[in-house]
């Protein structure tokens, strides 16, 4: 069922990009040929009684596309159509068109967090533990239901502080915790050379604690071996709607600079992943999380939607970029000089494409996954 649900999820938001161009092309009044999803070959096409467009399905399922009369300025229209060509459009008309593919992916992103934040409590961890993980430095010393008043110092929980404050400092005790460090280079299992001193609150009764941290090479930290408490908290429709921006704007800014770093920097290269890296990790999701897969399907579409709008052809961002270009200059840019430019969009889409196909074979053939959890 998993696999089903994650292919049903990538299509939806295959389907929903392109009719954000399908439905902009009809309100303008260009001519549709063909809506498709999946590249071709096809493997189905039909034409609704009366309809002037063609519906397909193609065999590769790597995106869709919408066929618009007139995209190439050089193709040769019949006369009763040529009025409503792509290339004969004015320019605002072709830059909604375009760009209104990318907007249906953001704006899916949107409510589909939005609806998540506002319709379930939004969890906060806690300096409370929760659970003490078996054979680790916590057991025996720690037990739920403690409270952490303080680790090595540094605040912890504290009877009426807000949510988001109680949640900053859970971060600052893991980061106390963290800068114990081992005798020389860690390895897995490696004790710190001193212990943490704990404060904690248990059955009203203030006690002093020392633990000693552990190295762990899946975390790769020092840890004590326990997991903090949550708090959940209904936050209503308005600071949900604030949430999901603040959360986009950081998801927009963290993309940008990856793509960016890609051309200098191994380490950005080795954290792209790929359509396959994507599917898996959705499908993953699926199987114990639905919730969570629904928010990687958010920002799946969040991030089609910002790559979309890269000023490189083929990508939506491309046909903007010329649109303008033209109205600046005041007349008709050359296919030929589209054509030359377009080479730096479809190397840059290789490129993403073949360094984050690279990295899901990598993660698949190595066992490493895809950090779903």
């Amino acid at each position: 069922m998993s696999y089903f649900l994650a292919f049903a999820g990538f299509a939806a938001l295959i389907i929903l990009h392109e009719f954000g161009h399908f439905a902009a092309a009809k309100a303008v009044g260009m001519r549709v040929e063909r809506f498709a999803l999946f590249f071709p070959p096809l493997v189905a096409k039909w034409r609704p009684k009366g309809s002037e467009t063609e519906y397909a399905v193609g065999a590769i399922p790597l995106g869709g596309y919408v066929k618009i009369t007139g995209m190439n300025p050089e193709e040769e229209l019949a006369p009763e159509v040529a009025h409503r060509a792509y290339c004969r459009q004015p320019v605002w008309k072709r830059v909604v068109v375009i760009s209104a593919g990318p907007i249906v992916n953001i704006v899916l992103a949107f409510l589909i967090l939005w609806v998540l934040f506002a319709s379930r409590p939004l969890q906060f961890s806690q300096a409370v533990v929760e659970r003490v993980e078996d054979d680790s430095p916590a057991q025996g010393v720690l037990q739920p239901g403690d409270r952490l008043l303080s680790a090595d110092g540094v605040a912890g929980f504290e009877e009426g502080i807000s949510a988001d404050e109680g949640a900053d400092r859970v971060e600052a005790l893991r980061e106390a915790i963290a800068t114990h460090g081992c005798v020389g280079t860690p390895r897995e299992g490696c004790e710190a050379t001193k212990p943490v001193e704990l404060v904690v609150l248990r059955d009203g009764e203030r006690r002093a604690l020392e633990v000693v941290p552990r190295y762990s090479e899946e975390a790769d930290r020092l840890l004590i071996g326990f997991t903090f408490g949550t708090r959940g908290v209904d936050i209503g429709v308005g600071e949900a709607a604030q949430r999901s921006v603040t959360g986009m704007w950081t998801v927009t800014t963290l993309t940008v600079d990856r793509i960016v770093s890609l051309f200098f920097s191994a380490d950005a290269r080795e954290d792209v992943s790929g359509v396959v890296g994507s599917y898996e990790a959705t499908r993953q999701s699926f199987e114990f999380d639905t919730v969570r897969a629904v928010s990687i399907l958010a920002l799946i579409s969040l991030s089609l939607g910002i790559i979309n709008l890269f000023p490189f052809l083929p990508l939506d961002g491309g046909h903007i970029f010329w649109a303008v270009a033209e109205k600046v200059r005041g007349r008709a840019i050359s296919l030929r000089v589209m054509e030359r430019a377009s080479i730096v969009g479809f190397m840059l889409v290789l490129f993403l494409f073949y360094v984050g196909l690279s990295n899901d074979i990598g993660r698949l053939s190595s066992g490493e996954g895809f950090g779903v959890r």
